[in-house]
C-alpha cells in the first residue's frame, strides 16, 4: 500500500441502490485523501463484512431491504467503536434523525448533498466533527426549541392544574376527576380552562398530547421502520 493510500480516509458504503452505491464509490476513490474499502447492498451484508475491513467512516442509508440502516448502525457501533457513521438518506423527519443519532450515528446528510460537500462531511466526521445538512441541523434546533417551550408552559401550571392534566391523560372523566380530587365539578372546569390557556391548546386531546409529548424521554426513540 502506498503512503498516499495509507494516509487516506477508509470509507465503507451501505446503500441498496446499485447506481447510487457505484457513484459514491467512484466519487470516494477518485478523490485524493479518500478510499472506498467496501460497499454493501444490505445491512445484513454490512454487519458481516464491515468489521473485517475496519473502515474509519461508514456512509449508511436508512431504507434498506431487511434490517434498516438505523438498526445496522446500532449493531455495528459496538463492534467498531472508533468508526464514524454518517447517515446518507432522503429522510428528513425528526424521528428518523433522532433515532439515527441515538443509535450511534455522528453525522446526518441528505442524498442530494453536492459531492464536494459530502467529501467535506466525511473529512469533518473523521476529524471529530458532526456534519449535518443545513435542513437537518435546523430541524434539530427547532425540535429542542419546541421542547423548551413546552417545558416552560408545563412549568407554569399550578400543582392542582398539573394533577388535573395528569388525570386527564389517564383517561379520567371530569366527574371522576372531581371525585378523585374531592372538589366540585365547576372547580375541575375552571382548572381545565386555565390549563388550556397556559398550554395554548383548545381541546382535551391537544392538552393530553402536549403533556405526553413533554414527558416522553428525549433519548429513548423507537427503532425507525
Amino acid at each position: 500500500m502506498t503512503k498516499t493510500k495509507s494516509m487516506s480516509i477508509a470509507v465503507s458504503i451501505v446503500e441498496d441502490d446499485p447506481q447510487v452505491r457505484s457513484s459514491l464509490a467512484k466519487l470516494i476513490d477518485s478523490s485524493p485523501g479518500y478510499r472506498c474499502v467496501s460497499r454493501h447492498g444490505s445491512a445484513e451484508d454490512a454487519l458481516l463484512e464491515i468489521p473485517k475491513v475496519k473502515p474509519e467512516v461508514v456512509l449508511m442509508d436508512i431504507n434498506l431491504p431487511g434490517l434498516n440502516g438505523v438498526e445496522c448502525v446500532r449493531r455495528l457501533k459496538p463492534q467498531l467503536p472508533g468508526a464514524q457513521m454518517i447517515m446518507l438518506t432522503v429522510y428528513q423527519n425528526t424521528e428518523h434523525i433522532f433515532n439515527a443519532l441515538a443509535a450511534g450515528a455522528t453525522g446526518y446528510m441528505l442524498k442530494q448533498t453536492p459531492p464536494a460537500e459530502l467529501l467535506l462531511a466525511i473529512k469533518e466526521v473523521h476529524g471529530g466533527g458532526s456534519p449535518m445538512s443545513s435542513h437537518i441541523a435546523r430541524k434539530i434546533v427547532q425540535s429542542f426549541q419546541h421542547t423548551a417551550t413546552a417545558s416552560a408552559e408545563a412549568e407554569s401550571l399550578s400543582p392542582r392544574e398539573a394533577e388535573v392534566l395528569e388525570l386527564l391523560a389517564k383517561g379520567f372523566l371530569y366527574k371522576e376527576i372531581a371525585e378523585q380530587m374531592k372538589v366540585s365539578y365547576a372547580t375541575v372546569h375552571t382548572h381545565i380552562r386555565h390549563i388550556y390557556e397556559k398550554l395554548h391548546v383548545r381541546s382535551r386531546t391537544e392538552a393530553v398530547a402536549k403533556h405526553l409529548g413533554q414527558n416522553r424521554p428525549r433519548h429513548e426513540f423507537a427503532p425507525a421502520a
